[in-house]
């Protein structure tokens, strides 16, 4: 074995290396996977529908089989408290199951049916058909703040295999004994649903090289990503710069602006700092959903609410961040917003003596210094957010019409301030890919009307989602069939298929419209 092949997790509490050793891998092998994924595919995406939803519940059963033991690992490996890995996983199993039961109903296909009208003048009416079917084998990366629920068993690996598609995913060099654990669930799970063996699989690495192999494989068809913008658009420009270019649909965060309108600080200054201190700590601030901007409108009680808000950061105590590599970087953020002009170091928070233990970190400014300095509303990944003052309504809204694109923005108001700023909203529809009222961006609900996404450079495709049940149709494309006979038509697109009876009635009102 030469050791130079292989890696080791690192425990982000202790710098120290983690027991177990995982294999870099080559070329040869991600082809080998690849082709795998490419003979799995021609019979997995064939399976009825109440199969593969069975081999999605078994994988979530699978993984809550695996017991304290896979919660134990990834604690080691993350730093992440037992509690809330104890929640991921729970999200991670509602999820499998979640889109178990889409793949069950089967509506997400999307089938429409246009029956034939042949005396129809001066052109007889073909019968046309329409339905959603899979791309073919998925390239999925692990990310690193959700070790769980946006990882090996993730919401893109869910809905890649909900949609019918055979998966590879690299798993995150940071916790690889988590990503083997899961990947075990998968391959138990395949075994006893009797899926094709190439259904699922798990490459490991912690080089660049590896990513990089795998999304230029000309058997990859899509890719699914959570993480940085530099590594989504490296991997968008590999993809793009393919003699056959794919889609990637790459999640790479965003600084999430708050808007807190004049009216919405009275009576509601401590719940409001509070709340917002409790959302930029979260998870030592390594969401994706972090509020890492707000724009702050002048009224009587704008004094107290910074006070306020200081206050609660100072005495958040936060913890280990997730790699040593991540802690650099947001140190690093920090010394650069230091030196832009007019930044105040409003609060610092507490830290631990662990070794990548950092401390929370807000900053003021005004509209004016911060319009001189753009690189203010860039994300630094981690426990800081800078407020901005306006003075004016025009200013809100100015700020709004400069945003890039981002995946939540959130407005704080009264009944009359949200009125008065309707225009505020008219302009955040174009900006991100869900709007927050009164609330806050951290905490996803996975259901069938989330979307996490937005406009890019939060996202490379701002009309997708990763979290929710429309996530399927990433890895789906339309198809349609005419004049077919029901022997060869697919299931769905049958005649007696009750999923379709509404689509096939509207074709006969259509027909009779005629």
């Amino acid at each position: 074995m030469h050791k130079e092949n292989y890696f080791q997790a690192i425990n982000p509490s202790t710098n120290q290396l983690l027991g177990g050793e995982f294999k870099i891998a080559n070329i040869n092998e991600i082809d080998n996977a690849v082709k795998k994924a490419t003979a799995a595919f021609d019979i997995y995406r064939k399976k009825s529908t109440h199969s593969i939803a069975d081999f999605l519940d078994c994988v979530a059963d699978e993984i809550l089989s695996l017991g304290d033991a896979l919660l134990e690992r990834c604690h080691l490996e993350t730093a992440l408290p037992l509690a809330r890995l104890q929640g991921e996983r729970g999200r991670t199993i509602n999820q499998l199951k979640l889109f178990a039961s889409v793949v069950r109903e089967g509506s997400w296909i999307d089938a429409r049916i246009d029956t034939a009208i042949p005396d129809r003048s001066p052109i007889p009416k073909p019968d046309i058909r329409h339905m959603l079917i899979p791309l073919g084998p998925v390239a999925v990366f692990g990310a690193s703040n959700f070790p769980l629920a946006f990882s090996v068993a993730g919401g893109d690996t869910a809905s890649v295999l909900a949609a019918g598609c055979t998966v590879v995913v690299k798993g995150h060099p940071a916790h690889p004994g988590t990503s083997e654990m899961v990947a075990s669930a998968f391959y138990k799970a395949i075994e006893k649903c009797d899926m094709p063996e190439g259904t699922f699989q798990l490459v490991q690495g912690n080089t660049n090289a590896v990513g990089e192999h795998l999304v230029k494989h000309s058997g990859i068809k899509a890719v699914g990503f959570t993480g940085s913008f530099g590594g989504g658009k490296a991997l968008f420009d590999l993809a793009n710069a393919r003699p056959e270019p794919i889609p990637v649909f790459a999640e790479m965060g965003s600084t999430n602006p708050v808007f807190i309108l004049p009216g919405a600080l009275e009576g509601k200054t401590e719940d409001i700092a509070a709340g917002l201190a409790g959302s930029i700590t979260l998870g030592v601030g390594q969401f994706c959903t972090n509020p890492g901007l707000s724009f702050v409108q002048k009224s009587e009680y704008t004094n107290q609410f910074y006070e306020t808000l200081s206050e609660k950061i100072n005495a958040i105590s936060t913890g280990s961040m997730l790699t040593g590599g991540i802690k650099k970087m947001y140190d690093q953020g920090i010394q650069n917003t230091l030196t832009k002009e007019g930044v105040e170091d409003l609060a610092i928070g507490k830290s631990s003596t662990e070794p990548n233990s950092v401390a929370a970190r807000i900053f003021r400014t005004t509209i004016e210094n911060f319009s001189k300095s753009p690189e203010l509303a860039e994300e630094n990944f981690g426990p800081s957010s800078i407020f901005v003052d306006t003075q004016t309504k025009g200013q809100i809204l100015e700020a709004a019409n400069n945003l890039e694109g981002h995946i939540t923005a959130t407005v704080f108001g009264t009944d009359a301030d949200l009125m008065n700023y309707k225009g505020l909203f008219d302009i955040l529809e174009k900006k991100v890919g869900r709007i927050v009222v009164n609330g806050y961006p951290t905490g996803v609900e996975v259901c069938h009307s989330m979307v996490h996404g937005g406009p890019y450079p939060a996202t490379t495709a701002s009309q997708s989602t990763s979290v929710g049940t429309n996530a399927i149709k990433r890895f789906a494309r339309p198809i349609c069939y005419q004049n077919y006979s029901d022997i060869l038509l697919p299931a769905a697109l049958k005649n007696d298929n009750p999923l379709s009876i509404w689509r096939l009635l509207n074709g006969e009102l259509s027909k009779n419209k005629n």
